[in-house]
């Protein structure tokens, strides 16, 4: 097992300099995603969690005013937030008796929310889909590289004994490997992350006319 991780050691560290930066750029890709990959997990996970909640405690409660109290113990909910904008507008409308006016401002302050919460919830999410989909052609760009060199070390020394051919290969192996290790999280992850976004905005367009009837027969 020691002998083996010294090998591997010792591929990288006389691997040639192309073949490094690849592996350096599929290394950076790598920590890069993990990072998305936990923060938007935990994120897309509280909002999810506390929508739910909050769904549940709106059904049971007619009043706006007893739910916008509420709304503070579910403020990581997507729903409760736009819940919020709603009902903000809805009370900046005042006095205004103009049912239909008065319909038309909270379904555009809704709707902003609504597009707010979908940009905040996808962002840095397409950076795992571009990781998916390049990182094994930058592993194949070094794997390629790593194969020529291997013919180049023929064509030198006129020999193509495994101890002329084997560090070409093996640094194309080294660069195919971390490619894959790199792209095949990030492209789960993706999958999964945009899965749970799009339940989540299923669950705003479906329950926005809920909240802006609420506003509206308050309003009557």
């Amino acid at each position: 097992m020691v002998t083996s991780r010294i090998g591997f050691l010792s591929l990288i560290a006389d691997a040639g300099p192309v073949v490094l930066f690849v592996l350096a750029v599929l290394l950076l890709f790598s920590v890069f995603s993990w990072t998305i990959i936990m923060m938007k997990a935990r994120f897309i996970g509280r909002a999810m969690s506390e929508s739910r909640g909050f769904l549940h405690y709106f059904f049971d409660v007619s009043n706006v005013d007893k739910v916008f109290g509420e709304t503070e113990n579910y403020r990581n909910g997507s729903l409760a937030r736009v819940f919020r904008a709603g009902y903000l507008e809805y009370r900046a409308l005042g006095e205004l008796k103009d049912s239909e006016r008065s319909e038309e401002r909270i379904a555009r302050a809704v709707r902003r929310e609504v597009n707010e919460e979908s940009k905040s919830l996808s962002r840095y999410v397409p950076f795992l889909a571009t990781v998916g989909n390049t990182a094994p052609f930058i592993g194949l760009f070094g794997t390629v590289w790593g194969i020529m060199n291997s013919f180049m070390s023929i064509g030198v020394t006129q020999s193509a004994s495994l101890a002329t051919v084997a560090p070409g290969i093996a640094e194309a192996l080294i660069a195919t490997a971390a490619g894959l290790a790199a792209a095949i999280p990030a492209a789960i992850a993706y999958n999964y992350l945009t899965q749970q976004i799009n339940q989540i905005e299923r669950d705003l367009d479906d329950f926005s006319g809920e909240f802006i009837k609420s506003f509206v027969n308050e309003l009557g």
